[in-house]
């Protein structure tokens, strides 16, 4: 696609952030690293990644990964009902054991059980118009990574980062819209949209309507 378009590229981060958390977790007297600054190491580390490959496959063309901040509401009802799954999978006897001592939330995801955290809605990509700068500029740009690192913007315009996880997806249609892309496409590894996910009468919808 980066060869025939201008190209912007976003991903999901929920195993390395969650990862990072483990790690935070397990230095004995230090205070855990907010989940907006382990979202902004994970967007960096990814986005080191992929930037890596698409230079190697690309040659002359350039290729920015930018760390992003995406605004969102800070009432927003997310923050008192946790649901976007991080992290590695557990039985559900350890999670269990694991939210009793840590606080976490946990819920199942699938046949296992995971951490969830708060998923507020994106309303605002801060860095919108760097993106459609560099895209005019033929920059192969990798942001958004994550769904991008959560901030509230008070009443003086002051920035601050807050406890959540964006929804990847929910970003992608929040940037595609805010540089006026002509197409959205979500990469994923499984067979499609599924209904009835999860139950023996599972199939995959390969065509519906905007309102279904």
């Amino acid at each position: 696609m980066a060869r025939n378009h201008d190209l912007v590229v976003t991903h999901g981060n929920g195993p390395q952030v969650g990862m990072l958390a483990l790690q935070s977790d397990a230095l004995a007297g230090v205070a855990a690293t907010p989940l907006d600054v382990l979202g902004a190491e994970s967007e960096g580390m990814l986005g080191y990644l992929l930037e890596r490959e698409l230079r190697t496959r690309l040659p002359g063309r350039p290729v920015a990964a930018l760390l992003t901040q995406v605004e969102v509401d800070a009432d927003d009802a997310a923050f008192q009902a946790p649901t976007k799954p991080i992290g590695p999978i557990y039985e559900e006897a350890e999670a269990r054991a694991l939210a009793s001592v840590r606080g976490w939330s946990v819920a199942r995801d699938g046949g296992h059980w995971r951490r969830v955290v708060p998923s507020p809605a994106p309303q605002r990509v801060l860095e919108a118009e760097t993106v459609s700068l560099l895209v005019d500029h033929g920059v192969v740009v990798v942001c958004g990574g994550g769904g991008g690192i959560p901030v509230i913007v008070d009443d003086n315009g002051r920035v601050v980062g807050v406890e959540g996880v964006v929804d990847k997806d929910a970003t992608a249609v929040l940037l595609a819209r805010a540089v006026g892309a002509e197409g959205l496409v979500l990469l994923t590894d499984v067979p499609g949209v599924m209904e009835g996910w999860g139950t023996p009468e599972a199939r995959v919808v390969r065509r519906m309507t905007g309102s279904e």
